[in-house]
């Protein structure tokens, strides 16, 4: 009112004074959000940094990325620099939906297709027998009632295999067997939340229906799964019909959002709804979407998850109370155990169950030991964890042994995972592919040393006879390392398959280099620009397509 009695009419003296202070309460206001609004952004972009330098020390130590984010914000939790609040809206609603619908989007559905019984059955069923298992476990170790363990052993069922997808990705395991272990981490994820939930539902109340639990459970899943569907058949459709890059890229981003937001107004399972929607409009919307557009998509959705990953994990490492956990290290310890061994039941149990009457496993028996001591537990758990209510009994202790879990897993199994992937022989490599790395490592030092010699001499620090022989004896090594390397190509002609699309890719990106030079220059517009970056891309895509075809015969045949 107090706004509008200066825009109207003047007024009595007495009531002129009145606008005064609410003018001055409302610049406050501002000037308070504003001021948090800076503070905040500022926060946000130093975390970005950290993560940034730990992603660089990391790649040059070798170390495990998400590994090293954790043991870094740990640090910074012991020397309080600043603090920072992670509340469970913040990682579900901000950070979950771009990391869930990254690895969808990205999937393919005919490798799922060809893995999905081991996925369903250790996201499903597995789910819900690892839920029992622990919160068995734990009560009994515990004392805590079964009712409050039940909450724990759904909060910590998901997997979050983000760090050992990547070792993965970098060491070259079996393609199916990361599809498995992504597969089973999207699908895993919404199961644990719709249990959580009704867990949570049943020990705040005391009182559990397990056919009320039963119709809930599949009310939920399968109204997340229809929301994904429309939403993302929707949206797919619009991206096959436009080949417009910046639109298709904004269609995206809100149809990762707008399935969580829509599916939780729903009461429905928003994460279930992003796992579906992602795996639809990759699938089907990108099949006449051109390639620069499918090249700007991938990489907007990899920088989206990199930043999110990036965040979430240095936010673990910034929220743990170690000194709260030291004081709980029985119940912490107690759950450890118990995850394992529901891990161990989940994955070596059900396998065997899902391979009966086949003459061919699903699932060898390693990977079997790759699913078990890869079931790394993340920020699934810590946002389930940070989002039980107050009233909760053991509140604490819950919270405090998923921190302590979370931490194990990421911290004991993280670092070692590649360790027991060369142990098991599933990173070996062939001997012939060894000797061609050796030879092409060895043919490179000699060029950049023969170059070096060459740069001597144009200076006047060698003599002709000195640079003459010099020059004559790497000629002969290159020489020497050259028949060997087309020794090795005659012999595996996949190598040489390899090679070929390897320099064509090279080339093609050095073109591409070209053109947006030339426009930078102004030698051309950017309507050729745009038509000629269109031809490259188109080519790069087509040798994409060969390596795959190349790599993943496994699909029709099975073999890795």
């Amino acid at each position: 009112m107090g706004c509008y009695g200066i825009i109207s009419a003047p007024s009595p003296p007495k009531t002129r004074r009145n606008p005064q202070p609410a003018i001055y309460n409302l610049q406050f206001a501002i000037r308070n959000l504003m001021e948090s609004f800076l503070v905040a952004q500022s926060l946000f972009l130093l975390l970005i940094a950290i993560a940034t330098l730990v992603a660089i020390v990391a790649g040059r130590l070798r170390l495990p990325y998400t590994v090293s984010l954790v043991l870094v914000g740990l640090v910074i939790a012991i020397l309080q620099p600043f603090a920072i609040e992670v509340t469970p809206e913040l990682i579900l609603f901000i950070f979950v939906p771009p990391l869930i619908f990254e690895a969808a989007f990205h999937l393919d559905f005919r490798l799922l297709r060809s893995s999905i019984t081991p996925v369903l059955t250790l996201a499903v069923p597995g789910v819900l027998l690892s839920t029992l298992l622990i919160g068995g476990l734990v009560s009994l170790g515990t004392g805590l009632p079964l009712t409050t363990t039940a909450v724990f052993g759904a909060l910590i069922a998901a997997t979050d295999p983000v760090a050992v997808v990547a070792l993965f990705r970098a060491l070259g395991v079996p393609h199916r067997l990361a599809v498995v272990v992504e597969g089973e981490s999207l699908f895993n994820d919404g199961t644990a939340i719709v249990v959580f939930q009704i867990a949570l539902a049943a020990a705040m109340s005391g009182f559990f229906d397990p056919l009320a639990g039963l119709v809930d459970f599949l009310r939920v899943a399968l109204g997340g799964v229809a929301v994904g569907l429309i939403l993302g058949w929707m949206v797919a459709q619009l991206i096959a019909r436009i080949d417009d890059r910046l639109i298709v890229s904004t269609l995206t981003t809100l149809l990762a959002y707008g399935a969580y937001l829509t599916a939780e107004r729903m009461h429905v399972s928003g994460v279930l709804a992003v796992v579906v929607a992602g795996l639809l409009s990759g699938n089907l919307g990108l099949t006449n979407t051109s390639p620069t557009s499918k090249v700007m998509l991938f990489n907007l959705w990899e920088y989206l998850a990199f930043l999110a990953n990036s965040l979430v994990f240095l936010l673990i490492g910034l929220n743990v109370d170690l000194q709260h956990l030291w004081l709980n290290i029985q119940p912490i310890a107690i759950a450890v155990v118990a995850v394992l061994i529901g891990r161990a039941v989940v994955v070596y149990g059900l396998a065997w169950i899902a391979h009966l009457g086949r003459e061919r496993p699903h699932l060898p028996l390693v990977w079997r030991h790759v699913l078990f001591w890869g079931g790394l537990r993340g920020a699934i758990s810590l946002a389930l964890a940070l989002s039980l209510p107050v009233t909760l009994a053991q509140r604490e202790t819950l919270e405090s042994m998923a921190f302590g879990v979370v931490l194990f897993t990421l911290l004991a199994q993280g670092t070692t995972i590649r360790f027991l992937l060369r142990r098991w022989g599933l990173i070996e490599r062939p001997p012939y592919r060894v000797a061609q790395e050796r030879r092409l490592g060895r043919l490179f030092a000699t060029r950049a040393g023969l170059r070096q010699l060459e740069q001597l001499h144009d200076e006047g620090l060698l003599t002709d006879e000195m640079w003459f022989g010099l020059r004559e004896e790497y000629q002969q090594v290159r020489h020497r390392l050259a028949q060997d390397l087309n020794r090795l190509f005659y012999e595996h002609a996949s190598l040489e398959r390899e090679m070929l699309i390897q320099a064509r890719r090279e080339a093609l990106r050095a073109e591409r280099g070209a053109l947006s030079d030339a426009l930078r220059r102004g030698m051309i517009s950017e309507e050729v620009f745009e038509e000629l970056k269109a031809d490259i891309d188109s080519r790069l895509e087509a040798l994409n397509l060969i390596q795959a075809a190349l790599q993943g015969r496994w699909i029709e045949t099975g073999a890795d």
